[in-house]
């Protein structure tokens, strides 16, 4: 139940945004999801005493990318920040391998345990689908119209997400360590 609970705080503001650009238009949309974001963020918060590091990335920049919207009264900041997002988490990941640390272990250890060589194909991976999502995005909010950009932004990317998780998963699953199994 608390995984459920969990992934509908984290669709909620979409949704909302979504529906409002559908009545409104994306600059009130934008209004919504700056409003929404926070208040869903501190109720994760309540039931789950943390917020995921992901979480505060996305929240920072909601926030920045949304009040630049709104106060510019420009829809390309909300556009670009999808972009930003992923470049920033690919980065981070890409940083790390070059300081010889797997983020991702940080992040998902110790509900997955994987040898060295599955945790830098899943870095690696990551990478690549964090890039890919940057791109993608970018053709999206610039050849299509804005209501297009919006429901693939919503509805487009979790779909995309999911099927790439679980072939990632594939890919990975001989690379996990059993428990009592220290070999690499």
């Amino acid at each position: 139940m608390k995984k459920l609970t969990n992934f509908f705080l984290d669709f909620l503001p979409l949704l909302i945004f979504f529906l409002v650009n559908k009545n409104s238009g994306i600059i009130t949309a934008t209004i919504a999801i700056v409003a929404t974001t926070p208040i869903t963020t501190l109720i994760y918060y309540i039931l789950n005493k943390k917020i995921p590091r992901t979480q505060v990335i996305t929240l920072f920049f909601i926030l920045l990318f949304g009040s630049l919207t709104i106060a510019f009264n420009d829809e390309i900041f909300i556009k670009i920040k999808p972009t930003l997002i992923n470049l920033t988490l690919a980065l981070i990941l890409f940083l790390g391998l070059l300081s010889g640390k797997f983020f991702l272990k940080m992040l998902l250890s110790p509900a997955l345990n994987l040898t060295e060589r599955g945790w830098r194909i899943a870095t690696n991976a990551w990478i690549i689908f964090f890039l890919f999502l940057a791109v993608i995005n970018e053709v999206v909010w610039r050849i299509f119209s804005t209501d297009t950009w919006v429901s693939f932004k919503v509805f487009g990317i979790l779909p995309i997400t999911f099927l790439f998780t679980i072939i990632l998963f594939l890919l990975i699953s001989r690379h996990i360590i059993e428990k009592n199994n220290t070999y690499e």
